[in-house]
């Protein structure tokens, strides 16, 4: 495991590499089933907000992809929406037992708005200011990024722990906070992953507010005559004049992807970023990025689809999966706190190498837990 500190966009963020061989067996089989190292992918995690699929060597978009890219699913935005409507006793019975459910505050700023998240787990977690908190009288704790002055709460409520059922105090304490007490509403995000047959539909059930449907946005751009670091599955820290190092790598990656241009002079006014040496120059590559609410069971199919691409021989030696969250979420890695700082960060990525080995690498900003 390598943790490095860097200075991106003026905030320090750390970067958790992992890497690990795949035998044969397991790499026909989805890393969430057979590999428990890659657990964060589980149903306990917030869903991304963009993701990118980087190709060498590749001219065209695999139609594997494509197909995977047309079934991301559909995701609403449900304006002015009152929190204690995801607690009612029907609503918990429709869907949240009924599949992953996923619901995100949109439009608010985590360091200063009170925001909500309510992740499959079953967790409701509210990220609310000193008054909120003090007004809602519910259960919580300090924000771990508060001052000398505590000026936010976080409340984590369980809604699938049994003194949480309909009718019992616990219940009864939390709508009436909710929805007496101190109404809180916000615009959410929502999307539901159901785990079996079912005619439930988010948007008849918030008919009566003003829910609109999205679908994510799907983007195909070929870059061409590019310079790319040179790697080596089993280099994690690079051999002088052999190979890059995972931290340069993923370096490179986000100014790639960015479409940064990376010959650039030391005496340059805009940027003096070039690539790491030993580098090569790729004739294309294909990049294609997804941008909405996406599911983590989606990401999976996207990753597992990545791993056959080497089932037939290809000219490239890698390929790149990178997922970055939401800014504001209240939370990142399963229930880990999340904070904002200066940017946010917090995402990971997926390198893909043709011997069936990977790089898992994991990045979020000063104001976060340590990933898993």
């Amino acid at each position: 495991m390598k943790n490095n500190n860097n200075k991106k966009n003026g905030s320090t963020f750390g970067a958790w590499v992992l890497g690990y061989p795949l035998n044969q067996s397991t790499a026909r089989t989805p890393y969430t089933a057979r590999d428990r190292r890659l657990t964060f992918l589980d149903t306990e995690d917030l869903e991304g907000r963009t993701v990118s699929v980087l190709i060498p060597e590749c001219g065209a978009l695999p139609a594997g992809l494509s197909t995977i890219g047309s079934s991301f699913g559909k995701y609403y935005l449900v304006k002015n929406l009152p929190v204690y409507e995801i607690v009612e006793q029907q609503f918990l019975d429709l869907c949240v037992k009924k599949g992953s459910f996923y619901a995100l505050s949109y439009n608010t700023r985590i360091d200063q708005d009170n925001s909500a998240a309510l992740i499959p787990a079953g967790k409701l977690i509210l990220s609310v200011d000193k008054d909120t908190y003090e007004e809602l009288g519910l259960e919580g704790q300090q924000s771990q990024y508060s001052h000398k002055a505590v000026m936010r709460h976080i409340i984590t409520i369980d809604l699938t722990d049994a003194s949480f059922a309909p009718g019992t105090k616990k219940y009864k304490r939390v709508v009436w906070a909710l929805k007496e007490k101190k109404p809180l509403a916000c615009d959410f995000l929502m999307a539901w992953h159901p785990s079996g047959e079912g005619d439930f539909s988010l948007s008849s059930y918030f008919a009566k507010y003003q829910c609109k449907e999205h679908t994510p946005s799907v983007s195909t751009k070929i870059l061409r005559d590019i310079p790319s670091p040179v790697i080596k599955s089993g280099e994690l820290k690079g051999k002088p004049e052999e190979s890059c190092d995972s931290q340069e790598f993923l370096d490179w990656l986000g100014a790639a992807s960015a479409d940064i241009d990376c010959n650039n002079e030391a005496s340059s006014f805009l940027s003096t970023y070039c690539c790491p040496e030993p580098s090569i120059v790729m004739g294309q590559a294909c990049l294609w990025t997804v941008t909405g609410f996406l599911l983590p069971e989606k990401i999976c199919m996207l990753l597992e689809q990545l791993r056959h691409y080497f089932d037939e021989p290809k000219l490239a030696h890698w390929t790149a999966l990178t997922v970055h969250g939401f800014a504001d979420s209240p939370v990142s890695w399963g229930v880990t706190e999340h904070g904002f700082h200066k940017g946010g960060e917090n995402l990971y990525n997926f390198v893909i190498f043709r011997n069936h080995d990977y790089w898992l690498q994991m990045a979020v900003g000063t104001q976060d837990g340590c990933p898993p």
